[in-house]
């Protein structure tokens, strides 16, 4: 081997040597010695997608059922104030969203807008979310057909859903010909105080059919104690009531990671 070659040779493996001292071994220890985590922008850990799904709270939606709504109504309160009301299920037990951003869309007859309402809520896991928006004002124009859609990808996480805690019963609705209200008596199953509860009473006629919806909320729900609800409504009933539903809501909590 020539003077000039041996300098070659020396120069090449000073450049491989430069290399991976410089930069292989310390990324290798990286790689190996850093435990990972469901924030390193990388699929491990039993991860079904980046940093999504196995161990992580955030989960990938490939393996989440998909949610239904159920049904979308708008009721009358007055001339041209209506409540919306959309019923969304989950059948996800561990998984939820804690925040779904979504619109409402009241339309006439025609097929014409009247009315938005975009909000915020949550979806609750294995459950069903009622979603409600009141006082929309529609200028005095009749709703015929009431939309509901998410306006934003939804997130899933893996949650726990605290309304479980919460039980209904003692229903009684009365003066439907009248001004229409309906009390209930609230429970706290839990261990633990709950602040806000709200509650969503939804009342149907004999075919299944919503055709009235209010919302009502406590301030604190302590633990293992009931308190009174009540929901009221300005006007007389338009059909006659055979079933009335209560729904706790609450926003559901992060689970603990498998």
């Amino acid at each position: 081997m020539s003077w000039a070659s041996r300098r070659r040779t020396t120069y090449v493996a000073g450049v491989i040597l430069f290399f991976v001292v410089g930069i292989a071994l310390p990324a290798a220890y990286w790689y190996f010695s850093i435990p990972a985590t469901c924030q390193d922008g990388i699929q491990n850990q039993g991860e079904t997608d980046v940093d999504r799904g196995g161990p992580c709270p955030l989960l990938d939606p490939r393996y989440i059922q998909p949610y239904a709504v159920l049904w979308t109504r708008s009721f009358k309160v007055r001339d041209g104030t209506y409540t919306a009301v959309a019923s969304v299920q989950n059948s996800n037990r561990d998984a939820g969203v804690a925040d779904a951003r979504y619109k409402f869309s009241l339309y006439d007859a025609q097929n014409i807008l009247i009315a938005e309402r975009d909000g915020d809520t949550f979806i609750m896991p294995g459950a069903v979310t009622p979603v409600l928006e009141s006082r929309i004002d529609t200028g005095n124009r009749v709703v015929a057909h009431a939309y509901f859609t998410f306006t934003q990808p939804l997130i899933w996480e893996r949650m726990r859903n605290t309304a479980s805690a919460l039980s209904v019963d003692g229903k009684q609705l009365s003066q439907t010909d009248t001004t229409p209200n309906l009390s209930a008596l609230a429970h706290n199953l839990s261990v633990a105080d709950v602040l806000n509860p709200a509650f969503i009473a939804v009342v149907y006629d004999s075919n299944g059919n919503a055709f009235a919806a209010s919302e009502t909320r406590l301030d604190r729900l302590n633990a293992g104690t009931s308190a009174a609800i009540l929901f009221a409504w300005p006007s007389p009933f338009a059909a006659l009531a055979a079933r009335t539903d209560i729904i706790p809501l609450l926003p559901p909590s992060p689970a603990a990671a498998h």
